[in-house]
């Protein structure tokens, strides 16, 4: 896409090219995340989610199994990895050569994804703040890194979070924790601004608007604003009804230097990245 940086990063060996946006279809193996038609639990969902992601043009497959939103439950490391053992079992069965990211913030989790299931990317809402041992172990196992901006915890992240300068503060806290994952080794780090996360309204409207202050990092940019609060509380209505504000979100994001949306409505991400790509070449 013309004035895009030529971003690549190694999954499991193969270059995925950013230049060309690419599209994240979330997969929620939890009973709680906060919308509804998201969450897939029986072997016949997770296999009709996956394969649906990949036929509506996904790249990227994201697995979760710890609901970050707040107030979720805190379920433990052992509940989180039997949860991903049966989904990521489901999921390498129904298509084994997609590429996989899982989202977790445990070091070990992370481990064993990969270690046992061949993923390729890590996605930490924590951006190594959970877990002490986070980046290390993705430095040791050379996978691609999802680095995301929280303050605080998914419980408490929400509770009055303040900003003297929300992009100055987040330029600060990515650039010491790139610094820090370069030093171990880290060669593939994508940036998550975590909208929605220890942010108010006005916070992630903000960072949407001074998104390309980002660029100075010089490092793929994933978004995620899919159906959040974001929209839907200022357009008075629910995560059900805010695919209209997700894709004029994502179209303002890939206008802005987004490199990656991560979506549960992958047919319309992908359709609003071919309608950018062809404004963008003429």
């Amino acid at each position: 896409m013309r004035g895009r940086l030529p971003y690549t990063i190694n999954v499991g060996g193969k270059l995925m090219d950013l230049s060309e946006p690419q599209v994240m279809g979330i997969l929620n193996i939890t009973p709680d995340s906060f919308y509804s038609e998201s969450r897939k639990n029986t072997e016949e969902e997770i296999a009709g989610r996956v394969n649906a992601i990949l036929a509506e043009g996904g790249s990227i497959i994201d697995v979760g199994a710890y609901s970050s939103r707040p107030g979720a439950d805190n379920i433990s490391a052992e509940e989180e990895k039997d949860r991903l053992r049966g989904a990521l079992q489901i999921l390498r069965r129904t298509a084994p050569e997609a590429v996989v990211s899982v989202d977790t913030f445990r070091a070990d989790v992370a481990r064993m994804c990969v270690e046992e299931y061949g993923v390729q990317i890590i996605n930490d809402i924590s951006g190594g703040q959970l877990d002490p041992q986070m980046f290390e172990t993705v430095a040791a196992l050379g996978v691609p890194y999802v680095l995301m901006h929280m303050k605080g915890n998914p419980q408490t992240m929400q509770q009055e979070p303040h900003y003297e300068d929300l992009l100055t503060e987040m330029l600060q806290y990515f650039g010491s924790k790139v610094q820090r994952l370069y030093e171990l080794g880290v060669k593939d780090i994508i940036l998550d601004p975590g909208f929605g996360f220890a942010k108010t309204m006005d916070h992630n409207y903000e960072l949407m608007n001074r998104l390309k202050d980002l660029s100075v990092l010089e490092l793929p940019i994933l978004v995620g604003v899919s159906r959040k609060s974001m929209i839907y509380k200022l357009l008075d209505g629910t995560p059900e009804g805010a695919l209209n504000g997700t894709s004029v979100l994502n179209t303002l994001a890939l206008l802005k230097g987004a490199s990656i949306l991560r979506v549960h409505d992958v047919k319309a991400a992908v359709e609003v990245v071919q309608i950018v790509k062809k404004m963008l070449a003429c």
